[in-house]
């Protein structure tokens, strides 16, 4: 048998954090994970680069369905302290674009510093250790695991959402919380790709497949993101796409300008005007591929002289390229989703300590909990706030 005075169970982001938190103020830490390498998460994150935070991290920058939840964490632990950290271990990074921050080199640096952390302030790390059950007991909980019966005061779940089982996910921790009377609210993918089914759109994505379009402004159920869209084989990606999936639901309609910069209808109108012999296509060609351009004609419009439309037709044309609407037919899913929306109910959990409301001495950080952060580092900070939090008080 073994005793502790704290016990994490999952060896992700949070659950690194809040263990060398912990026991940095001399608690005895116990970090579990029932796969055989810590952070995986981390270390495919970013395209391998982890874009472990964001420069203008704040609570808007989340969603939830408490959304001031989030503030106090956000407060404690900012994204400036993990940076500290990071410039302190020697870790070179850069800022791609929009405040998103990212290893210069790979994000094993970033892994390899949580790691070394939790080695320095004597956390026993061990992997391969699945638990099988769980019990409360008057001193605290009692674990069954793949290493024997562990007895520990404070039990901290990290144990992420659904998203991309193979590297591990499931859904221990909700069970964990409902085992303990906690409202676990719906779950669904967040950050992910749009398919597309319906006959004509499903060709222009697949023939596209690969094409990036650099400036796109994507909106549905009144928010609205500016960023790169991508076509894929099942449908659209990039960041746009992944950001405005976190506020779609089955049947809505996401709106898409393929050009904010431009005044579709007096840039149409102008180019009528200065090139009228010039194809419809070779004009699209300047701003889209040609390939693009040839296959917006192809089934969207007639490609034919500038001079030989209608000021109406014009209109319509820029009201296509301006107001793109469509319905995807779902997404791809947790299987390539970067984040879980929805989890525990975070109004039965203290947004001070991360600890439960229903049960003394257990904690709930990171993705678990009803807290999605947007594309761009923000779920990486949530989970060193989070962690961050209730290793100060577990």
């Amino acid at each position: 048998m073994l005793s502790t005075d704290v016990t994490i169970i999952g060896a992700g982001a949070a659950g690194l954090m809040c263990a060398f938190t912990a026991a940095a103020r001399g608690r005895r830490v116990l970090l579990l994970d029932h796969a055989n390498k810590a952070g995986k998460k981390i270390l495919m994150s970013g395209g391998g680069r982890c874009n472990f935070t964001n420069l203008y991290t704040e609570p808007a920058n989340f969603l939830s369905s408490n959304p001031h939840f989030c503030k106090s964490a956000l407060a404690r632990y900012t994204q400036w302290d993990f940076i500290e950290m990071v410039s302190r271990h020697g870790v070179p990074y850069h800022e791609k674009k929009l405040g998103q921050l990212f290893c210069d080199n790979k994000a094993s640096d970033i892994l390899d510093m949580l790691l070394e952390e939790c080695a320095l302030a004597g956390v026993d790390l061990r992997l391969d250790t699945a638990v099988a059950a769980i019990d409360q007991h008057d001193q605290g909980y009692a674990l069954q695991t793949a290493i024997g019966v562990v007895h520990c005061q404070s039990l901290v779940i990290a144990t992420g959402g659904l998203s991309i089982p193979t590297l591990g996910a499931t859904g221990f921790g909700y069970q964990i919380a409902r085992q303990f009377g906690h409202t676990v609210l719906p779950t669904r993918a967040g950050l992910v790709p749009f398919s597309i089914t319906e006959p004509q759109l499903k060709t222009i994505c697949t023939e596209l497949s690969g094409t990036s379009v650099e400036d796109c402004l994507v909106s549905c159920n009144g928010q609205s993101f500016r960023e790169n869209i991508l076509f894929t084989h099942r449908g659209l990606s990039g960041p746009a796409i992944l950001q405005i999936s976190s506020f779609w639901q089955p049947g809505d309609v996401v709106q898409i300008n393929l050009l904010p910069h431009l005044e579709l209808s007096e840039w149409l109108a102008a180019q009528r005007q200065e090139r009228p012999n010039s194809e419809l296509k070779t004009v699209l060609g300047e701003v889209f591929t040609r390939k693009m351009a040839g296959l917006l004609c192809e089934h969207w419009f007639e490609s034919r002289a500038l001079k030989q439309y209608t000021a109406g037709e014009l209109e319509a044309i820029a009201e296509q390229l301006g107001n793109w609407r469509l319905v995807p037919a779902g997404t791809e899913g947790y299987r390539t989703a970067e984040v879980t929306l929805g989890g525990v109910d975070t109004r039965e959990v203290s947004s001070k300590t991360m600890e439960s409301g229903k049960a003394a001495g257990l904690y709930f950080v990171g993705e678990v909990l009803d807290v999605t952060g947007h594309l761009g580092g923000f779920n990486f900070q949530w989970a060193w706030a989070s962690g961050y939090a209730a290793g100060q008080y577990a």
